[in-house]
């Protein structure tokens, strides 16, 4: 059987020493963080070109809503799953698919920490993994 593969992914990195980082970016100008990064101009206050630099968001954060999917056509993952969104340490607020499949035990505020996790079945698709959120014990 072939090894679990980490994807090429433009928005997280795997550090050899610690949990996935978000790839994002910051405005030298006026200090604004955003993620997914984008390099056509600051959000904010408009500056583009070298004013805005690309950043390690360490991708912990507080969790601020979440819901459960029960019902859902796509083949990518299947149902139960439950989406959040989480407010990250670094900045901005991003929405991700937890490591838990429903909110069950799940609250406003829970801490929550960025993870790789095994998705696939090899023989419906390469096994590889993916980022999620899962919350702080």
């Amino acid at each position: 059987m072939p090894g679990v593969t980490t994807l090429s992914n433009p928005l997280f990195s795997t550090p050899l020493d610690g949990p996935p980082e978000l790839n994002g970016a910051r405005c030298r100008r006026c200090g604004y963080v955003f993620f997914p990064p984008q390099f056509y101009g600051c959000e904010v206050c408009g500056a583009w070109g070298d004013d805005l630099q690309p950043m390690a968001l360490k991708g912990g954060g507080v969790l601020s809503s979440f819901a459960t999917v029960h019902l859902h056509q796509g083949k990518g993952i299947e149902a139960p799953f439950t989406v959040g969104v989480i407010l990250l340490d670094d900045g901005p607020a991003i929405r991700a698919i937890l490591t838990q499949k429903t909110d069950a035990g799940l609250k406003i505020g829970d801490r929550m920490r960025a993870q790789l996790v095994r998705v696939g079945n090899y023989q419906e698709s390469p096994e590889h993994e993916e980022l999620r959120f899962a919350r702080e014990e």
